[in-house]
């Protein structure tokens, strides 16, 4: 079961349940339909709490399901975890320190969500706005200067070219 983190201060509902089948599919119990895993990635992109069972033995395989989506979205794009720290994190299975391991990057996690929260608190109001909407009118106002730049360089040197190689011509015959 996903915790309570990543609920979002919604009011608590019963945990939604999701059956996989041996066929490799996901039964949504909660709108009688089967789903994908990337529904199930949306799931917890929207904050819900759910869990996955086995639905033959009812076993949870909520952990497994979630690696499986982390796995395929490390193969896509740029991935969030490298080489070097997969093979540190495998290193600690069967060390003494594994399960200590384990709650220390889930702590580490939730104290960089609550700073990113904060972060964002700060900066909208600072701004009174978000921060990419900040970054959108930085990045216009740039372009704005840009293009200004641009048209007073071509237009300074249009003239500049002709008195320079006039002088160039009278430097020559002299």
């Amino acid at each position: 079961m996903l915790g309570s983190a990543f609920l979002g201060g919604r009011p608590h509902m019963p945990v939604r349940v999701i059956k996989k089948y041996p066929n490799r599919r996901l039964y949504d119990t909660r709108i009688s339909s089967y789903i994908t895993i990337e529904d199930v990635r949306q799931l917890i992109v929207d904050g819900e709490e759910f869990e996955v069972r086995d639905a033959k033995t009812g076993d949870d395989l909520t952990r497994c399901v979630l690696l499986q989506i982390i796995s395929e979205h490390e193969q896509e794009g740029e991935p969030m975890l490298s080489t070097q720290l997969l093979s540190q994190i495998i290193r600690f299975y069967g060390d003494s320190l594994q399960g200590f391991m384990g709650s220390y990057l889930e702590r580490s996690m939730t104290m960089f969500l609550e700073q990113q929260q904060q972060f964002r608190q700060q900066m909208s109001g600072l701004i009174g706005q978000a921060p990419w909407t900040m970054l959108n009118q930085l990045t216009e106002k740039n372009l704005e200067l840009w293009k200004d730049f641009q048209q007073n360089l071509v237009g300074g040197t249009m003239g500049r070219p002709a008195a320079r190689s006039g002088k160039a011509k009278d430097e020559t015959k002299a």
